[in-house]
């Protein structure tokens, strides 16, 4: 901007912008990132896959996903503006199952259950916000809460199975049990059991960035209205038109050496984020 001309605007490769808007956008106040080794979480599984584990030779984890996250948040008392964010990590985990006489394996997927805590700053608000899409028969959060409290999201990369292991509960020991709740339980086909003799524990690696964001109105500037510049391609219902738009799978049969995948990246295409 010149320092000698107020009106004067910031230019942009394509020009200067046209004018300057008000948007209400999620502005992030503060958030945090996490690598968690996840050591004997406990797999649940339905009654009919517990006949499989109580004949269970070994087993071995195939791979894991993540179902869902619940979050809590919560007022930190005496630390203002500050919340704790409670976390509930339901995984689906996939196991090879061997047995014998059969040797080979049967894929068994069950249920691990991970909790989290962390702490972050979100600020105060001491207004109440409402908005056209709220049903008058519905039960307004603001009007119990009396505030706008921030929101709290949680990212998670793709969980690594690292492990797994069965074992062998020793009689009147008992391990903390969880509640699964009856979504989870739908999808996996009916309720989990969780007082058995034999259990499975798995290891997973898992990466989080966790937020705390809030509603806020920001002044930014605006160059022009966002118009496609490209045409929609129309689809053909033809297989082999199809078939010919896709490139030729030059790297299944020519599979990158070690120097070329070594360090975790794209190293054929030399990124930034790759270290010589």
């Amino acid at each position: 901007m010149d320092e000698n001309n107020c009106n004067s605007t910031p230019q942009e490769p394509g020009g200067n912008f046209k004018e300057a808007v008000c948007i209400d956008a999620m502005r992030i106040y503060d958030s945090c990132s996490d690598k968690d080794c996840l050591e004997d979480l406990r797999v649940y599984f339905t009654p009919d896959k517990h006949d499989l584990i109580e004949q269970a030779t070994n087993v071995r984890i195939r791979n894991v996903e993540v179902i869902t996250v619940y979050l809590d948040l919560e007022p930190v008392p005496f630390n203002k503006g500050f919340y704790s964010i409670d976390m509930t990590f339901f995984f689906n985990v996939c196991l090879d199952v061997y047995s014998l006489p059969s040797g080979g394996p049967v894929i068994v997927s069950g249920v691990s259950v991970f909790n989290k805590k962390v702490i972050l700053f979100g600020s105060e608000g001491n207004v109440k916000m409402f908005s056209s899409d709220l049903n008058c028969d519905e039960v307004d959060a603001q009007l119990t809460s009396g505030r706008v409290l921030p929101k709290a999201t949680v990212q998670v990369a793709e969980p690594i199975g690292l492990s797994a292991r069965i074992c062998d509960r020793p009689m009147g020991c008992c391990d903390a049990c969880c509640r699964i709740p009856d979504s989870i339980c739908q999808r996996f086909g009916g309720q989990f059991e969780t007082n058995t003799c034999r259990n499975v524990y798995v290891t997973i690696g898992v990466f989080t960035i966790v937020q705390i964001v809030r509603n806020v109105q920001m002044l930014i500037p605006a160059y022009d209205f966002c118009i496609p510049e490209k045409e929609c391609v129309t689809t053909s219902d033809n297989p082999c038109d199809m078939f010919r738009r896709i490139e030729f799978p030059t790297d299944e049969f020519f599979p990158p050496k070690v120097g070329e995948t070594g360090c975790g990246c794209d190293c054929r295409n030399r990124k930034p984020s790759c270290s010589d």
